[in-house]
């Protein structure tokens, strides 16, 4: 049976990146009709109960032009400074579109390092968390700022991949200059044809990549399949498409020619498999009432700790042992061993003067949790 084509109306958490040249004019002027168009969409997606998240390229190509920095390649400095001034006027300008709409926007600033990181990547997934619980629109970017050549994603491509697993987003859509996936570059090969669905990314798609880039963006065909790669190992699909026209992503759900690349399983599904298979370093012991709260689906308290064995750090892997020492699940911890053991068979309100701050809720969610 053919596979069936991704429907954006469907999603429950779609990450949306938008290319430099789509925001930003060649003059350095920012494109204030087409956000206003996008910040419709956004409103349109959040008013059926999803969670939307946008990586947004653009700082640099719009501080740049407040700077008057020359055209052509920029000094890592030049760079940095041209990031400072552009991500102020990028943040303001999408709560400018977004508030008419009812709609907060947040930014969140990340580095390379804050994927590697275990205890970062926590911190940020938390954040965007709370953010989207909140009903904000988080606006995400590399911190272009403080990043060097070593720490950076080097474009937003692959970024948003890197979110969307992140936060369990279902649906990822890359607004960019091209109109979806190739079999070969069109501007060279009249013959090459477009892909509407890519169920799995073969030596023989990951040939067909090239290589264009604009004069704004720094992403060709290769990350946007890099990104591809990422994004569907986390189960969650893909789209490539055209996004220079008005209300892109109405345009997209009223079938706009696209690229769609699809998730491999669930991107729930995906997380737990990618928690079980880490090599724990550490144990958590539990009470009859604490497995049984597990089994209905709850996070773990520190209440049901009986002991904790090992020296693991807050975001470490960690086996979740039952009362006889068998074994329940793995999971990711929100608190170091030595916290763990203060807190362990105490209730969630005493952990402020146990701790001396206010504690980071359950021990082990749920959701960073394999059975």
């Amino acid at each position: 049976m053919a596979a069936l084509t991704p429907d954006i109306g469907a999603a429950r958490r779609l990450v949306v990146k938008i290319g430099s040249a789509l925001l930003v004019d060649r003059a350095g002027g920012l494109k204030r009709d087409w956000l206003a168009g996008l910040a419709e969409d956004v409103a349109m997606i959040k008013a059926r109960g999803a969670d939307v998240i946008l990586v947004s390229s653009g700082s640099i190509a719009l501080g740049r032009g407040v700077l008057g920095l020359p055209a052509g390649a920029l000094t890592l400095d030049q760079s940095q400074a041209a990031a400072a001034v552009g991500q102020i006027r990028l943040a303001r300008a999408y709560e400018e579109v977004l508030a008419p709409h009812g709609l907060t926007a947040g930014q969140v600033l990340v580095t390379l390092e804050d994927t590697e990181n275990r205890r970062r990547y926590l911190n940020s997934r938390a954040t965007m968390e709370m953010l989207l619980g909140l009903g904000v629109v988080p606006i995400v970017n590399e911190n272009d700022t403080v990043a060097t050549d070593e720490i950076r994603f080097g474009d937003n491509d692959r970024l948003a991949a890197q979110i969307a697993v992140t936060i369990g987003a279902d649906q990822l859509v890359l607004l960019s200059d091209v109109d979806g996936f190739y079999s070969a570059n069109p501007k060279e090969d009249p013959t090459a044809r477009r892909f509407d669905l890519v169920e799995r990314i073969t030596p023989e798609i990951e040939a067909m990549a090239g290589d264009p880039v604009s004069g704004l963006s720094k992403g060709g065909m290769k990350t946007k399949l890099m990104a591809a790669k990422t994004a569907v190992a986390g189960g969650c699909a893909m789209a490539i498409m055209e996004g220079s026209v008005m209300r892109p992503l109405s345009t997209l759900a009223a079938g706009a020619a696209k690229t769609w690349f699809l998730g491999q399983g669930d991107p729930q599904v995906a997380r737990k498999r990618w928690i079980a298979a880490m090599k724990p370093r550490g144990e958590i012991r539990l009470d009859a009432g604490a497995v049984a709260a597990l089994g209905a689906g709850k996070s773990l308290l520190p209440a049901g700790v009986t002991a904790v064995a090992g020296a693991f750090g807050r975001g470490d892997p960690v086996a979740i042992l039952g009362p006889e020492g068998e074994a329940l699940a793995k999971g990711l911890v929100r608190y170091s061993a030595e916290e763990a053991r203060a807190i362990a068979g105490r209730r969630s309100g005493d952990i402020e003067a146990i701790l001396g701050y206010a504690g980071r809720g359950p021990v082990v969610h749920r959701d960073d949790m394999a059975f």
